[in-house]
C-alpha cells in the first residue's frame, strides 16, 4: 500500500510538474501603450510573516521582487515613464505537510503604486493590495513544502504578482494611453491565465484575506 502511494505521488509529479510559473521573457507579453519602465521600487519593511511559514528575508523579498518585475516589465519601450513601487505586507511559505492531507500553499500580499514620472503623481489614490498565491501545480497539489525549496516558492509568487500588477494596469488603460478595446482583450486573457494558475486555498488567515 506504501509503495502504491509513493507510486502515485510520483505519477502526479510527473504529469503536473510542468506547470511552474512561466517566464515572461518567453510569453508574447500585452501591449502597455506609452509604457516605460522607470524606477522599479521593492520595500519590505513592516511585512507580517504568517505563520505556518518558512523564514524569508525582507531583503530576500526585495531581490526577488525587483527581479521579477523587471522581469516582466523591462522589455517595454514607450514613450513615457513610469515607477512602480510595491511593498511586501505579508506572506507565507508553504512548510512541508502529509501529501493529499495536507497540502499547504505558499501565499503573498503586496500593495502596488504606480508612478507617472513627467506628472510626478501617483495614477491614482490608494494602493493597490493583491493576494498572490502560488498555483496549481504538482507541486502545490501535494505540499510545495515537500517539493520546492524555499526559494523557488518565492519566485514562484513574485513571477505570478508581476502578472497580477499588469493585469490591474491593464484595467487602467488610460493611465498609458492604451486603446481600450486592445486593453480589454488582453486583460480577459491575462485574467483567465491567472485564474488557471492560481487557485485560492480555502480559510485563508484573515492576514492574507
Amino acid at each position: 500500500m506504501r509503495a502504491l502511494t509513493r507510486l502515485a505521488t510520483l505519477g502526479l509529479v510527473l504529469i503536473l510538474g510542468a506547470c511552474a510559473a512561466s517566464d515572461p521573457l518567453e510569453e508574447d507579453l500585452p501591449d502597455m501603450g506609452d509604457f516605460r519602465l522607470a524606477y522599479n521600487i521593492v520595500v519590505a519593511d513592516n511585512m507580517q510573516q504568517v505563520p505556518p511559514s518558512r523564514n524569508a528575508t525582507g531583503e530576500e523579498w526585495i531581490e526577488v521582487l525587483t527581479a521579477e518585475i523587471d522581469r516582466r516589465f523591462g522589455g517595454y519601450e514607450g514613450e513615457r515613464l513610469y515607477h512602480i513601487a510595491i511593498h511586501v505586507d505579508a506572506y507565507s511559505l508553504a512548510v512541508p505537510g502529509i501529501p493529499v492531507v495536507l497540502s499547504p500553499k505558499s501565499i503573498l500580499v503586496i500593495s502596488a503604486n504606480v508612478w507617472d514620472d513627467e506628472l510626478q503623481a501617483k495614477l491614482h489614490e490608494e494602493p493597490r493590495q493583491l493576494t498572490i498565491f502560488e498555483g496549481a501545480s504538482a507541486q502545490s497539489i501535494i505540499g510545495s513544502g515537500l517539493t520546492r525549496s524555499r526559494e523557488e516558492q518565492m519566485q514562484v509568487l513574485a513571477r505570478n504578482a508581476a502578472r497580477r500588477v499588469q493585469l490591474w494596469m491593464l484595467e487602467n488603460p488610460e493611465w498609458f494611453s492604451i486603446d481600450e478595446d486592445t486593453a480589454a482583450a488582453n486583460a480577459a486573457a491575462l485574467a483567465a491565465e491567472v485564474e488557471a494558475i492560481e487557485q485560492p486555498p480555502e480559510d485563508l488567515p484573515p492576514e492574507l484575506q
